[in-house]
């Protein structure tokens, strides 16, 4: 019975939680539309961009970030990376490579990886064009994204 009790309690504070962000606190609070031209640019090591689009918390409850990244030609890939949250990349422009788990798979235009909880990886550009590449991630540590 004590444990029934403390679920209600957990779930009605993490209700009123959720009812009380506000656009200002959490972006993902009510629909709203993301501007390519608010995202403000940041340049990495190796010369390609990155751009923010948003971090924060669903109403349902999920932490939930995303950005953009371009990466030029021929430029070094990010490091190999583990990540705490499972990662949805939408591959807009390019030719990329998806090294994870002692494999390597290609994908283009259109194409989407996934890339699940606990996953070390790294998205490297093998084409001959600027690799662009949406990032959603999913998860708790979503709101520390590396952008």
């Amino acid at each position: 019975m004590r444990i029934a009790m403390f679920c209600a309690a957990g779930l009605a504070l993490q209700c009123v939680m959720t009812a009380a962000q506000t656009s200002e606190t959490n972006p993902l609070a009510t629909s709203r539309a993301f501007p390519y031209e608010d995202m403000a640019v940041r340049t990495a090591p190796n010369g390609g961009e990155g751009r923010r689009v948003f971090s924060g918390t669903l109403p349902t409850g999920e932490a939930v970030g995303a950005h953009e990244t371009t990466q030029p030609v021929g430029a070094p890939p990010s490091a190999l990376h583990k990540i705490q949250h499972s990662e949805v990349i939408v591959v807009q422009q390019g030719t990329v490579e998806f090294h994870h788990d002692g494999k390597v798979e290609r994908v283009g235009p259109g194409g989407i990886i996934y890339a699940a909880l606990g996953t070390e990886h790294f998205v490297k550009n093998v084409g001959d064009v600027p690799a662009k590449y949406v990032v959603i991630q999913i998860g708790r540590a979503s709101c520390r994204e590396r952008v």
